[in-house]
């Protein structure tokens, strides 16, 4: 949050557990947000839907896992979200969202 402070950048949070929901709030940025970083957890891997929703708004999109996936069971090598966002950052803890939001900043720049 502070980083966002110092570099004069607004951001909205929003988290859910139903993923319906994490559809809802991708397409709710349409026109809305410049940016979305998204930790999606067990749906990274097995919600096609999460993956249409960042295609159909095509607001750049990175997708954030505090721990690295491709250091854990084979099923979580594989991401829809990564297929739709324009990068991905695992393993590096919290640190990631910072990353994150840098990412953004550098795609919409």
């Amino acid at each position: 949050m502070l980083k966002a402070l110092a570099l004069d950048v607004e951001i909205t949070f929003a988290q859910s557990n139903i993923e319906g929901e994490l559809v809802d709030i991708i397409q709710a940025s349409i026109n809305k947000h410049d940016g979305i970083i998204l930790n999606a957890g067990a749906y990274t891997h097995t919600s096609i839907a999460i993956m249409d929703a960042i295609i159909a708004t095509q607001v750049p999109t990175v997708e954030v896992h505090i721990t690295n996936i491709y250091r854990r069971e084979n099923f979580r090598h594989v991401s829809y979200v990564g297929r739709a966002a324009i990068g991905q950052i695992c393993g590096f803890g919290i640190a990631g969202y910072s990353l994150a939001l840098d990412a953004i900043i550098n795609e919409i720049s």
